[in-house]
């Protein structure tokens, strides 16, 4: 069972807080074996907002952790306490992955963890975490960013993709598209992804695209196009694009590759199906097209993720 350590202290924002708990604590329906055993350390009874909270374990129990989740940082006008600092550098050193949400990269920026780094936080504070530590790379236009064993998430909405991503890292696509369920909320966007939309993102049942998403999952196999997809919308190409841009932050080819691409994880993850059979099934035409697009995206060729995810859990 793989240990998550919530690194509290006063002036955490619940909502991080909560989030972070709520997503490792509960295990979906459906996943096999052991999901995370989680526990939430502090220095001592600490106040979250104006919620009184009792830790499980003081902050010297972090290095015993699988991965150490700090949460968001409420006043980063302030440094943050040397022995949550401390805790967190020590953690590292002993092997742990750590991730920060939304402000908690300043806990992470002053342990040194994000010196030589790119790094992300909520958009409203890249400049200030820029100029407070400039050997850290902040990138103020994505969702997260993964360093491997140091990582970094916007705030809000995205704090809740970076933990995805941690799930599907863990437990391959099939355990975070669980975990997504379980909390409606989508599987999966990329890191990279713009943090801001300037168009507000409409409810899920309601905007002009919701019947077509679902309609082009049951159809990744096929060729399609942008003309394909503004047909079946009943909008012209251009229309199409300005409502992709609304609702998804990205182009319909690229959200359409981007689906492309999850489909191919989850077929690599749970069969035997050959690169070929992969690359028709998720309409990719060719093991060579597969294989330029799967690596550009994810990082490593089809066969290493293969032989990664099947190696953790065979293990």
């Amino acid at each position: 069972m793989i240990t998550v350590a919530l690194a509290v202290t006063d002036g955490m924002l619940h909502f991080e807080l909560s989030m972070a708990y709520e997503v490792f604590g509960s295990a979906p329906v459906g996943v096999p074996g052991p999901w995370y055993d989680v526990t939430v350390c502090g220095p001592r009874a600490v106040q979250v907002g104006r919620f009184r909270l009792e830790p499980d374990h003081g902050l010297d129990h972090l290095p015993r952790a699988d991965t150490v989740i700090v949460p968001g940082w409420a006043d980063v006008d302030q440094a943050p306490p040397a022995d949550l600092v401390e805790a967190v550098r020590a953690a590292h050193e002993a092997g742990a992955r750590v991730a920060s949400l939304c402000t908690g990269a300043f806990v992470l920026a002053a342990a040194g963890l994000l010196d030589g780094r790119r790094a992300t936080t909520h958009w409203a504070h890249t400049e200030e975490l820029a100029a407070r530590y400039p050997r850290v790379e902040v990138d103020p236009d994505v969702l997260y960013v993964d360093n491997g064993s140091v990582l970094t998430s916007a705030g809000k909405a995205a704090a809740m993709d970076l933990c995805l991503h941690l799930i599907r890292l863990d437990h391959g696509s099939s355990g975070a598209n669980a975990a997504a369920r379980r909390l409606v909320v989508p599987p999966h966007r990329d890191g990279g992804q713009a943090q801001f939309v300037t168009t507000p993102v409409p409810a899920p049942d309601n905007h002009p695209l919701a019947d077509l998403f679902p309609w082009v999952l049951e159809r990744l196999d096929q060729p399609l196009t942008v003309e394909d997809l503004a047909r079946r919308a009943r909008m012209s190409s251009r229309n199409l694009g300005r409502h992709f841009k609304a609702v998804t932050g990205t182009t319909p080819l690229r959200w359409l590759l981007v689906q492309r691409i999850r489909h191919a994880q989850e077929l690599l993850e749970t069969t035997d199906d050959t690169i070929d059979t992969v690359a028709t099934s998720t309409g990719m035409g060719t093991a060579t097209t597969l294989r330029r697009h799967f690596n550009r995206t994810v990082g490593v060729p089809p066969d290493t993720y293969r032989r990664t995810f099947r190696s953790r859990q065979v293990g």
